[in-house]
């Protein structure tokens, strides 16, 4: 939400800063999140004042250029260099001061310097109008009128206002602050009561008058409401005889101020009525109404219409449309029709000031994918008791800027008015609930600053009338949060004790497990990435595997976007999506992982799942002169994977094999007993270019909720540190280019149990020197005894064992 600071001061004149303003706001619950300079001419006219030429001579080394002395208001007379033709002495001309920076039209910015021009000096600049940013001629200086006085500051001169936009994080639940007004209602209620903020002498909002809006007794054009449960209020009036123009300037500058592009005087005003009440208008061309009746109905499944974006839609019988007699003109509370908006040509207009069911609003809008100013608050609710006002401010607007009159009587739909939400409010509930004791007579005065009614009121009770633009007040609670967030949340006290219960926690806990293995992975150099749950379901489509298909898709109803459709079934997609991402931003070494939920729909029923993801690409290290830098392997992620099963305890209890997946061109399942709790594996070709990445990606899943299982199973051995050392013995095997390590891993450690501690990969090696069909290892075995010395005999018999039992099982031989 962008609030105009000007604006504001219109509203509510308070004399605050644009930044004490901004702190107040921040305390009572409307983050500010950015305060921007605007200014309506670029760089303000700092610099550039009112001059008056004295003198004016001939250059007495060039022909086309005058000397001049210049009175601006100073003591001393400038020397000005100038090579306008139309310079001349008793002109009263636009001076740029030494220092000021100009904006010119077109080009670059520039400062003006003191300096020599042709060796005669010139301490400033007389400007044309195109110099300063006001225009694009250049046929000469600018001539001021003769009255003008020297000195006087441009800005002042042409009445430039400088404004702030402040940009206001706005929680869902504020309906109330969608606009000037109600911003500046909660400022001067902070200014009264805050503790910490308040000031003297609070003045009351000023409310622009709609006194002078008179009515015609003819009967303007006819509504007819055929969905009342979905239209809660229609009011709507004629005028005839506008002119639609551009809009005059301090109408154009209000709306830039807050991010709107002006369109016309007619479209213009009804978003400024918009954004300085809360209610969204509807400007119609009253010729453009067949029948001149307007209908508000619900549409019919599979009509067709077309919005102002050229965009023919399909409706359906759940959109609330706005039509005339013959076709539908507006979806209502969304978005306008393309034939029957304001055109140049328009002299008659019916202005729409309505109020329509949020959840009717909120449908439409996801449904078609419009998202707009007047859908962003119609979906949060609009006090319907704003409608007349908004209305009569609009014709009033239109009548003072457009011309025209007007031409009819407001009609009003309104057969069910809203009723307030009365709420009692026990004072010593509330006293206890929020920690500190209040007055009645002081909840009293900020709820009344706020707009709620007092229905009664005493020392032990108070019971109020929520005002009907505060929709999420309902309850005591409520109450107390509206009372905190303007007295101040610091003026509560910190207390003096702090009570606190023993709790139990089932072990593991998997958050705390999740933070262990969180900070492990970050110290071994991965990032953690977060991304959201909803993904796009053309996701669907990239493999044929059925736990991944439009099947088992869970899908949203009312999607945000065509890009956030149905929730994640993998954590591979954004993975993915992290690496194109970094890799367009020139950042290709990547190791990341993310513990995030899968969902899958299983027999009618949605079942959610924990994960952790990993994936590297690119380089696995910083470059260094000490050594090359290597590409992320398989063996690279693998690593990880193995870190992940040793904080967790389960290094044993997880084995892996060989794996087939879609995802991957060479692939392992991780297995807890028959149980799958994870794969790994390089991604295939097709996943790579699905997201356009040019270079190899290695992926790896777990199932979390599994692992956290296990981890309950898991049990924890303690020894004591080995007293006598260890021996390391290395074997360079020839074996055949089918055998992995594990097998020769496995085959080890089943044949000596009682000393070889680890089994160890160092060098592999398939060269050209081989014999066809094989590859050469080099593995390292460390052996330790924990009651002993090893001795040479004993180590040399264990290693024969070895090196016979890898010979018989997979022909493995030394390598000579």
């Amino acid at each position: 939400m962008k609030i105009s600071y000007a604006w504001l001061k219109e509203l509510f004149n308070h004399g605050l800063t644009p930044e004490h303003t901004s702190k107040i706001l921040t305390a009572t619950g409307l983050e500010v999140e950015g305060v921007e300079l605007i200014e309506s001419v670029p760089g303000g006219m700092i610099g550039l004042v009112v001059g008056e030429v004295v003198t004016r001579e001939k250059h007495p080394n060039a022909d086309r250029l005058s000397v001049t002395t210049v009175n601006i208001g100073g003591d001393e007379l400038l020397p000005i260099v100038c090579g306008a033709a139309n310079v001349a002495a008793g002109q009263k001309v636009i001076v740029a001061t030494v220092g000021a920076m100009l904006y010119p039209t077109s080009g670059e910015p520039f400062q003006i310097k003191k300096g020599k021009i042709r060796g005669e000096d010139s301490h400033g600049m007389i400007c044309a109008e195109d110099e300063i940013g006001l225009g694009t001629s250049h046929d000469g200086i600018m001539v001021l009128d003769p009255v003008a006085k020297p000195g006087t500051p441009l800005a002042e001169y042409f009445n430039i206002e400088s404004d702030y936009c402040l940009e206001i994080g706005l929680t869902p639940n504020r309906t109330d602050a969608m606009s000037h007004l109600g911003v500046a209602r909660d400022l001067r209620a902070a200014s009264m009561h805050s503790e910490a903020e308040s000031i003297d002498n609070v003045p009351d909002l000023k409310m622009p008058d709609v006194s002078a809006f008179k009515s015609a007794t003819n009967q303007g054009t006819a509504i007819a409401v055929d969905a009342p449960d979905a239209c809660i209020r229609y009011m709507g009036i004629n005028l005839q005889g506008v002119t639609v123009a551009e809009s005059p300037d301090w109408l154009k500058q209000r709306l830039r101020c807050i991010g709107v592009k002006p369109i016309n005087n007619i479209v213009d005003i009804t978003n400024y009525v918009l954004h300085e009440v809360g209610q969204p208008l509807h400007a119609f061309d009253a010729a453009k109404i067949g029948g001149n009746k307007v209908v508000v109905r619900k549409a019919k499944d599979g009509e067709k219409f077309t919005t102002l974006d050229g965009i023919e839609r399909t409706l359906d019988s759940s959109d609330l449309m706005i039509c005339d007699e013959q076709k539908p003109m507006c979806i209502a509370g969304v978005f306008g029709g393309q034939h029957s908006g304001i055109s140049d040509q328009t002299t008659d207009v019916f202005i729409e000031s309505a109020v329509f069911d949020p959840v009717f609003v909120r449908k439409t809008a996801r449904r078609h994918l419009l998202h707009t100013d007047a859908s962003y608050r119609f979906e949060r609710g609009v006090d319907p008791t704003l409608t007349p006002y908004a209305l009569q401010r609009a014709a009033l607007l239109m009548v003072e800027i457009a011309g025209g009159t007007i031409s009819s009587s407001v009609t009003d739909f309104y057969p069910t008015p809203l009723e307030k939400a009365r709420i009692e409010v026990n004072m010593k509930s509330l006293n206890t609930f929020i920690g500190k004791t209040f007055e009645s007579s002081k909840v009293e005065a900020v709820l009344k600053s706020l707009d709620f009614a007092i229905v009664s009121s005493n020392a032990d009770l108070l019971v109020v009338d929520a005002p009907l633009y505060r929709l999420d007040v309902t309850r005591q609670a409520d109450v107390a949060e509206e009372l905190l967030r303007i007295v101040g949340y610091d003026s509560i006290e910190i207390p003096t004790q702090v009570h606190a219960s023993m709790s139990y926690r089932q072990r593991p806990d998997a958050e705390h497990e999740m933070q262990r293995v969180a900070d492990m992975l970050v110290a071994r150099g991965y990032t953690e990435s977060m991304s959201n749950s909803l993904t796009k379901s053309h996701y669907n489509t990239l493999i044929d595997r059925e736990d991944l298909s439009e099947k088992t898709a869970v899908k949203i109803k009312n999607p945000l976007s065509g890009d956030l459709g149905q929730l994640r079934q993998t954590l591979l997609y954004q993975a993915l999506e992290m690496v194109e991402r970094n890799m367009n931003q020139r950042n290709s070494d990547i190791r990341s992982f993310e513990f995030g939920r899968i969902y899958h729909e299983e027999e009618g029923n949605i079942v959610e799942r924990g994960r952790l993801a990993l994936w590297a690409c690119g380089y696995d290290g910083p470059e260094s002169w000490e050594q090359p830098q290597r590409q992320s392997t398989f063996y690279t992620l693998r690593s990880g994977v193995d870190a992940v099963m040793a904080k967790l305890g389960l290094q044993k209890m997880v084995s892996e094999q060989p794996y087939n997946h879609p995802f991957y061109t060479d692939s392992i399942a991780l297995m807890a007993g028959k149980k799958q709790v994870g794969h790994m594996g390089v991604l295939s070709a097709q996943m790579i270019k699905a997201f356009d990445i040019k270079q190899g990606v290695i992926y790896g899943e777990l199932d979390w909720d599994a692992l956290m299982q296990l981890t309950a199973k898991a049990t924890v051995v303690f020894a004591d540190l080995p007293r006598f050392p260890g021996v390391r013995r290395d074997l360079s095997l020839l074996i055949d280019t089918g055998v992995t390590f594990k097998t020769i891993r496995d085959i080890a450690l089943k044949t000596e149990t009682s000393i070889l501690r680890e089994v160890g990969l160092f060098d592999v090696y398939e060269g050209k020197n081989l014999e066809a069909g094989k590859k050469s290892y080099a593995v390292s075995f460390a052996l330790q005894d924990d009651k002993g010395t090893l001795t040479d005999k004993r180590i040399d018999k264990t290693m024969e064992r070895i090196q016979q039992a890898l010979e018989q099982e997979v022909g493995a031989r030394l390598r000579s």
